[in-house]
């Protein structure tokens, strides 16, 4: 008995051992899930440029604001590690689709359209939001392995357009200019056995994109939304 004891205890050490072992350099890995993608709740400004129907002469701001929904898609995360506290992180995904709502609190667009179009969606647009980071891990003798990391983003959009309703008032030509920006995160590993692990990690996107569009054909539009979103991933990892 107090053999098997021993035994259990050798063995229990080893495979505590192996999870507790972290990562090496040359170590790859790679993952993946779910990611969402929160963008910033607040509101952009619109500015309207030309001679508005009912209105006038207009040459800038206006009562209009547009906002952007989250959207959740499958997350790709590639890590390659240099030694066993620092590695390079790439960040891919499938591409997001998000929901433009207009708001016009004061009737405007009724004025302009004989229909006030507040909370109405206004269009839709497509993005890529690859982040390449460097990322530190605390040392950790546990299956909990704990990291910051900070990384540059490229958001290219595409596939931007109206929906019908806008469209028919007149909406036209919608473009979304790329943004860089900086995205800081924390995150964790926790080790399910020494090749597999579940990774969750939180991290911000600076995104500012330059968004102009037309209405008819004499009537500019452009606003500046700040997505700023927050990103949330949830994974499964494999380390080769």
């Amino acid at each position: 008995m107090k053999k098997s004891l021993i035994t259990l205890a050798v063995l229990s050490s080893l495979s505590f051992g192996a999870l507790a072992q972290g990562y090496q350099a040359g170590d790859f890995v790679v993952r993946g899930g779910a990611t969402l993608i929160d963008p910033d709740s607040g509101k952009a400004d619109v500015s309207l440029y030309g001679n508005v129907p009912n209105v006038g002469e207009i040459n800038g701001a206006v009562p209009l604001s547009v906002s952007v929904d989250d959207n959740t898609q499958l997350g790709l995360n590639f890590v390659y590690f240099f030694d066993s506290n620092w590695a390079v992180e790439v960040l891919a995904a499938t591409p997001y689709t998000h929901d433009v709502t207009i708001h016009d609190s004061t009737g405007l667009t009724e004025v302009v359209f004989g229909a006030n179009v507040d909370g109405a969606t206004l269009a839709e647009v497509t993005h890529l939001p690859p982040t390449v980071s460097a990322i530190y891990y605390f040392d950790s003798s546990t299956a909990f392995k704990p990291y910051v990391g900070l990384g540059v983003n490229y958001t290219v959009f595409f596939d931007e357009e109206f929906k019908s309703a806008p469209k028919s008032l007149g909406f036209n030509d919608l473009e979304a200019d790329g943004s860089f920006g900086l995205s800081p995160q924390i995150g964790f590993d926790y080790e399910l056995t020494d090749k597999w692990h579940i990774n969750a990690s939180v991290r911000y996107i600076d995104i500012d994109t330059d968004v102009s569009f037309k209405i008819g054909d004499g009537i500019k539009g452009k606003a500046e939304v700040d997505v700023d979103p927050m990103v949330y991933s949830i994974m499964l990892g494999y380390k080769f």
